[in-house]
């Protein structure tokens, strides 16, 4: 039975156990080597910017001329404008009428430019074009069209427009092509133009037959459909050919 003011044996035995393991737990740790620090997280170590590892150990390496460290610091890179070349920094050799790329490793022909054997050529633009959008092309101007190195005019017939390319055409509401013209949609008794402006639907109570609209013949117990050219049995009828039957449901 413990005392009062006596430690319990327990919290004793902890007390050592603390005081022997702290000092083994600390000689296990390894110092970083020299040029070296310890991770700001995890464990272990890494050499300082300009250091790279080598048999565990960190060795200074030369960053040549026009280069600067990579953002590890394990390394370096050319600066912009140069390039690496065998171990080196070299220029960037910019043609004429030609700017630094994005990258500034290499280069891009300005606009109205294009590559041609590692030199920037000038775009020649014929008559009726223009410089396309990313200025290394060109590109018809509305109602011309390519044809090999130059830009046509478009012939547009009687009755016809441009088409929302602007190197073709369509024909007005009313007419339909036929060949490069456009020609009168003939419309019969009973009929109308089609939405799509271009050809003829017979009017409700009519069928087309041939180049004509007949009248439709509807059976008993039945009824006009949704288009008006055709015919569905009423309610408790089945078509049947060309009759309504009584369902048997």
């Amino acid at each position: 039975m413990n005392t009062r003011g006596q430690v319990p044996l327990h919290w004793q035995l902890l007390v050592v156990l603390f005081l022997t393991s702290g000092p083994a737990v600390a000689s296990a740790k390894v110092a970083p080597p020299q040029n070296a620090h310890a991770k700001s997280y995890g464990s272990g170590w890494a050499c300082d910017p300009g250091y790279r590892m080598v048999n565990h150990s960190c060795v200074a390496f030369t960053v040549p001329p026009n280069a600067r460290l990579d953002s590890r610091g394990s390394g370096w890179e050319c600066n912009r404008g140069y390039r690496d070349v065998g171990g080196s920094c070299a220029p960037v050799q910019v043609p004429p009428n030609a700017f630094l790329d994005s990258r500034g490793r290499g280069w891009d022909c300005d606009r109205g430019y294009r590559e041609v054997g590692g030199a920037c050529s000038a775009i020649d633009v014929p008559s009726n074009a223009y410089l396309d959008p990313v200025g290394s092309g060109w590109r018809c101007n509305r109602g011309n069209r390519k044809v090999g190195q130059s830009c046509e005019a478009v012939e547009v017939p009687p009755n016809a427009y441009l088409d929302c390319s602007g190197d073709g055409w369509e024909c007005d509401r009313g007419f339909r092509k036929s060949g490069t013209s456009c020609v009168s949609v003939e419309i019969p008794p009973h009929g109308h133009l089609a939405r799509s402006g271009t050809d003829w639907d017979c009017d409700r109570g009519y069928q087309k037959s041939d180049a004509r609209c007949a009248v439709l013949s509807m059976p008993t117990n039945a009824h006009f459909d949704h288009s008006g050219n055709d015919w569905v049995c009423d309610p408790g009828y089945e078509r049947n050919v060309r009759s309504c039957m009584a369902s048997n449901n």
